[in-house]
Parts: structure tokens; C-alpha cells; sequence
């Protein structure tokens, strides 16, 4: 579901869901720091298995700060 708001020079305004939109925004910005990390980004595991365990670790890091 995309969550895109309006054009300002629009004249029909569409309904915007504001918690919905701020969920959204704390997600992207998880998924923005998680690629922060090298191993994250460019995937060097070759099992999904191994990049489920880097990911968590990574999100553990992110946690702890």
C-alpha cells in the first residue's frame, strides 16, 4: 500500500492516513540504517539462512546504541 501525499498544487485531495504514514516512515528508516552496514547492503551470505543471522545481528547493534 502506498503511502504518498499530496501534490500541494492539486486540487482534489486524496485522504492521507497519518499513523499509517509514520509507521511507514519508522520502517524506511530501519531498512536506511540497516544498510548502513556493508554486509547488509550488498548481501555477501549465500544462504538466506546466514543473511537472516547478519541482519539480526546487525538490528541487535542498531538496538544497543
Amino acid at each position: 500500500l502506498a503511502v504518498i501525499p499530496n501534490n500541494p498544487s492539486r486540487a482534489k485531495k486524496h485522504p492521507l492516513d497519518q499513523q499509517l504514514y509514520a509507521q511507514r516512515h519508522l520502517v524506511e528508516c530501519c531498512i536506511g540504517k540497516l544498510k548502513q552496514f556493508r554486509r547488509v547492503a550488498t548481501r555477501f551470505e549465500k544462504t538466506a539462512r546466514n543473511y537472516l543471522a547478519v541482519v539480526t545481528l546487525a538490528a541487535t547493534v542498531l538496538w544497543l546504541r
